[in-house]
């Protein structure tokens, strides 16, 4: 499982693995016990969010799981409703104090647009309020590294005509079947690093029998394979799971998919969420 033991370099320097926790849809009394799992498995990259509820258990994870937390990388995202400078300060040391940690390793704006208006309205003089808030407590210390979620490049094209800092990471829904490719390359020319959440397409992807015959032919089962195509990509992959037999089968990808089949997976379309498109990242929008 090299893949734990593997960063990516943001542009100032900070290291961050390239595999990682998703903790969406874990309960807060049950992160502790989960993100324990998974640093003894030898995770060090952890995500939450505030709209996830989970921070104080992910924080309690975190601080009992038994190595230095700067070994840890700890991410957690501003709500995607707050819009506004002072919301978002206040956010923020409310984020530091559930998680009970001096620093956060990353902070994102979680989505350009609330949940409820997802895609929808002009927030933009928003968005740089509440990116302002974020450079700031990245000055102070409080944010090793800050960036942003669900941004498309007219979203990072209006924090950019203000940014005294360029958004470090944008962690994107990137999985085979649905692979953004211009804003990858977008990001990639600004060197804003991708993070792909739900690499599994929230277990969408597991029923498509290309794929499962592709992962057939490599030994590998259907999540190893879609989580090894976020990484050749050049993401962060942050499967997300509470199972331990799960978080060591994640991070078994040390293969390599050829270029035929790289080429195959990004030009795969029209992934049926099922119930799950209720939620505004999967639903077409």
């Amino acid at each position: 499982m090299t893949i734990l033991n593997e960063t990516y370099t943001l542009p100032h320097g900070v290291e961050i693995p390239k595999l990682g926790l998703g903790t969406w849809f874990i309960d807060d009394d049950k992160a502790a016990e989960a993100v324990r799992a998974a640093v003894e498995i030898g995770y060090r990259n952890i995500d939450t969010a505030q709209a996830y509820g989970n921070e104080r258990g992910v924080g309690e994870g975190a601080r009992t799981a038994g190595v230095p937390r700067d070994e840890l990388f700890v991410s957690t995202k501003l709500a995607a409703e707050i819009k506004e400078y002072d919301q978002a300060v206040a956010s923020i040391d409310g984020s530091l104090d559930k998680l009970g940690t001096e620093y956060i390793d990353l902070m994102l704006i979680h989505s350009p647009q609330p949940w409820d208006d997802f895609r929808g309205g002009d927030y933009a003089k928003g968005n740089r309020e509440a990116w302002r808030a974020l450079e700031e407590a990245h000055r102070a210390g409080k944010i090793r590294a800050i960036g942003v979620s669900n941004f498309q490049q007219r979203d990072l094209d209006n924090l950019l005509q203000d940014a005294t800092v360029v958004p470090h990471v944008n962690q994107l829904l990137v999985h085979a079947g649905n692979t953004p490719s211009e804003l990858l390359d977008y990001c990639e020319s600004k060197e804003i690093l991708v993070e792909a959440y739900s690499p599994i397409a929230h277990g969408a992807i597991l029923d498509n029998a290309e794929v499962r015959a592709m992962a057939e032919k490599y030994g590998m089962s259907v999540p190893q394979l879609c989580i090894r195509y976020t990484l050749q990509l050049g993401t962060v992959s942050l499967p997300k799971t509470s199972n331990p037999d799960h978080m060591r089968s994640n991070a078994e990808v040390d293969f390599e998919i050829s270029g035929d089949d790289m080429d195959a997976l990004r030009g795969l379309r029209d992934v049926d969420y099922g119930e799950h498109s209720a939620f505004p990242v999967y639903s077409g929008k």
